[in-house]
């Protein structure tokens, strides 16, 4: 299941995102969103889960949680099917 991640501190690196979590399970990817011009964070990103359940766990434990002075939002992302 892939997750959103919107609202984070701008210098929160891919490596402390996994990092969250992977107390609720495994973790396939983690991509933290890039500015191209600047090479900083935009604030948000992808995180990657192989296991549904886990994946909801996630979303239900981190979303709002405060990172760095920062509530973060988590949610499913959308699907890119059409």
């Amino acid at each position: 299941m892939k997750i959103l991640v919107r609202n984070l501190e701008r210098s929160i690196n891919e490596d402390e995102l996994k990092e969250l979590f992977q107390t609720y399970g495994d973790v396939e990817s983690c991509v933290i969103v890039l500015d191209q011009a600047t090479g900083k964070s935009k604030g948000f990103g992808f995180v990657e889960m192989p296991h549904a359940r886990e994946a909801i766990k996630a979303i239900k434990g981190l979303n709002t949680l405060k990172i760095k002075g920062f509530g973060i939002r988590v949610k499913a992302a959308a699907s890119e099917e059409k």
